[in-house]
């Protein structure tokens, strides 16, 4: 069987296409392990998705789905995608149990969180060092914890963190916060939550668990006992397995045009994935919409 459309990725951008392609009658299949994406792991309420004043992360990735779940047309597999390859103008697409064949695609698989590359990060993974303060921000309940990244989700995970964590320390690289200014406001009406910038973390050190780190502020080295560390230092896309169907940029995020078309005829791509400016949540929903109707476009008015 052939599909019209074969979508890889099941967040705000996977799902819009997928809603798009069915309501265009595109026989569609969608590859997501985890339908929502990211929005699960959202550590703060939404406040800025048109429609909804104030809304939880899972709260919105379950209105998602329940979208997604009433097309027709659509089937999901939660297989995950690591080989694709053009052939005879229709694309191979291969997961580790299955081949499959589709007439065009649309890359939406998000990112993954970026490693600090640290000594102690893999050998305290789930013994005290997370990429996901709601997942496992339970487990620290009195405790001490650092976050490490000044960005949005840096400061949202501290915001969450703040009624479970005894004391959280924010740390930044950089000379900066880069984290919107109502997050950095909150932060600092909260005092347990410690901010520093010009602050390197080295090291993760511990016995069986998380102990303290070893980091380094403005030069100087400083060693904390903590309990908990959540790496908050940004997502890294997932693209290695598209090898040269797809133009990368520096940051390895896949390079499209308006219409969210990149250098192969019929391959497309959405969401955070791409090398949009702005990472939003309703930004990847809408280059969704725009991907699927491109896609639909191709199919019956370019693809010859």
């Amino acid at each position: 069987m052939i599909f019209d459309l074969i979508i890889i990725g099941g967040g705000p951008a996977g799902i819009t296409v997928a809603i798009y392609a069915s309501r265009n009658n595109l026989n569609t299949l969608l590859f997501s392990q985890n339908l929502g994406g990211m929005l699960s792991n959202k550590a703060v309420d939404i406040e800025n998705y048109t429609g909804f004043p104030s809304i939880t992360g899972i709260e919105l990735a379950e209105k998602f789905r329940e979208h997604l779940l009433k097309q027709e047309n659509v089937l999901v597999k939660a297989e995950e995608v690591n080989f694709i390859q053009r052939e005879n103008n229709t694309f191979k697409v291969k997961t580790d149990t299955e081949e499959y064949e589709s007439k065009t695609v649309i890359i939406a698989s998000g990112s993954k969180p970026r490693e600090l590359n640290i000594l102690g990060e893999k050998e305290f993974l789930g013994k005290g060092v997370s990429y996901c303060p709601v997942c496992d921000g339970f487990f620290y309940k009195g405790k001490d914890v650092a976050i490490i990244g000044g960005g949005n989700a840096g400061f949202e995970s501290a915001i969450y963190l703040n009624s479970i964590a005894n004391t959280i320390y924010i740390l930044e690289r950089g000379d900066k916060f880069l984290a919107d200014k109502k997050n950095q406001e909150k932060v600092n009406s909260f005092k347990n939550i410690k901010a520093f910038t010009n602050a390197e973390i080295l090291e993760i050190k511990g016995d069986k668990f998380v102990q303290s780190i070893k980091w380094k502020n403005n030069g100087e080295v400083l060693e904390t006992e903590i309990e908990g560390v959540f790496v908050q230092a940004g997502y890294v896309p997932k693209t290695d397995y598209l090898k040269d169907l797809v133009d990368l940029n520096e940051k390895k995020e896949i390079i499209v045009d308006e219409s969210m078309k990149t250098k192969t005829k019929g391959l497309f791509a959405a969401g955070d994935i791409t090398n949009s400016k702005v990472k939003q949540i309703i930004c990847a929903a809408s280059s969704g919409a725009i991907a699927a109707l491109s896609a639909y476009n191709f199919l019956n008015y370019e693809q010859n």
